[in-house]
């Protein structure tokens, strides 16, 4: 029977969509599938990890019938990708097996029943909702998601507090060494709520998300949380701990503060960064009345200077940072100056944005 008769993009995107979550080697063969389901003209896909599910939908599927089947998300979607764009596919289901046919190329998949595809379905009972555009939100995660940690045994670190308070939507990420703050409002008032994403569902997000002005639909729930925006939905499990209170982190006053161009700052860092040990990647951060200087050095007694003009005139500062921390906000944040604010060379420093109060990254100084 062939059930689905396509155009190659018509099939490519949307499985490129959900097939981002498929682990290549699961304890559970199926959860390396992805769910095909036909009904009339539409084509829904499933895919899911168990802590997070995507699904999208597309039209335009011709076939005979309905039906669903699971196949190898991650060979299905090189199939296609190695077919040239214009390519007319068919699916077909033979005796348990999915044949591919594009132009004159056969392939004969293995599949599994798509009654055993394991499904979240979103928790019934309180539930809050509010929409925030696409573009805030992709910015908000863009401006904090390196601040997660990867693997770390505090297992609330490895993920994206998202708090609502109110008519604000904060997002903060740490891992005990620097710490990444910002908000947006939203026009929806509500009760304040708190959440961690996991990490995998934040670099999702930031993949999928586009920078336009289409609505994002989220929906809180007590242990879920569900993204709909597009023909897009994904309900992603929440970590369940306790965040750190990051507003005890964020330095409440400092009284030396820096204006530099971002631009320049970031290029002289990567030039440093070219002779600092592989390790540690130390950098020091001399600042006198106007200037600012990064010194590098290595085991190899390697050594690298750079000497930029600053905006400063406070106290004659030394101290150490690891200077991928500060290349990744200087990467990650769009400003053209950034404010750099210190009490000494033993305290945390602050980076902001000058004239916007809804930025804040706090760095730990580190002995060189």
């Amino acid at each position: 029977m062939v059930l689905i008769k396509s155009q190659r993009d018509t099939l490519l995107a949307p499985l490129q969509s959900v097939s981002g979550i498929v682990e290549r080697r699961h304890t559970l063969p199926i959860l390396s599938n992805v769910l095909l389901e036909k009904k009339g003209d539409q084509l829904t896909l499933l895919a899911t990890d168990i802590e997070i599910q995507i699904t999208t939908s597309t039209t335009g599927a011709g076939g005979e019938g309905d039906g669903a089947v699971t196949v190898g998300a991650r060979k299905l979607q090189e199939i296609l990708r190695s077919l040239p764009d214009s390519t007319e596919i068919t699916l077909s289901l033979e005796d348990k097996r999915l044949q591919v046919k594009g132009g004159k190329s056969r392939f004969n998949l293995q599949t599994l029943p798509a009654d055993d595809f394991p499904r979240m379905t979103l928790s019934e009972g309180d539930t809050k909702q509010f929409s925030i555009t696409q573009r805030d939100f992709r910015q908000l995660i863009a401006k904090t998601q390196y601040g997660m940690a990867a693997q770390d045994v505090r297992y609330y670190l490895n993920g994206l507090l998202l708090l609502v308070d109110g008519k604000e939507l904060r997002a903060v990420a740490t891992d005990g060494h620097r710490l990444a703050y910002a908000s947006v409002a939203i026009e929806t008032e509500l009760p304040r709520q708190e959440m961690i994403l996991p990490r995998k569902t934040v670099l999702e997000l930031n993949r999928l998300l586009v920078d336009n002005d289409e609505p994002l639909n989220i929906t809180l729930a007590s242990n879920q949380v569900r993204f709909a925006f597009g023909s897009i939905v994904l309900v992603s499990k929440l970590i369940d701990g306790k965040f750190p209170d990051y507003e005890r982190v964020i330095p409440p006053t400092l009284k030396n503060h820096m204006t530099v161009g971002r631009q320049m700052l970031m290029q002289a860092m990567q030039r440093a960064a070219i002779l600092t040990n592989e390790k540690f990647r130390g950098v020091r951060v001399v600042l006198g009345e106007n200037s600012l200087r990064l010194i590098a050095a290595n085991a190899e007694q390697e050594e690298a200077q750079e000497e930029i003009e600053v905006q400063y005139t406070g106290d004659a500062i030394d101290v150490g940072f690891n200077v991928g921390y500060l290349l990744d906000v200087l990467n990650n944040v769009h400003s053209d100056e950034i404010q750099w604010s210190f009490n000494d060379a033993n305290s945390s420093a602050l980076i902001t944005v000058p004239g916007n109060d809804r930025f804040k990254y706090v760095v730990m100084p580190m002995r060189i």
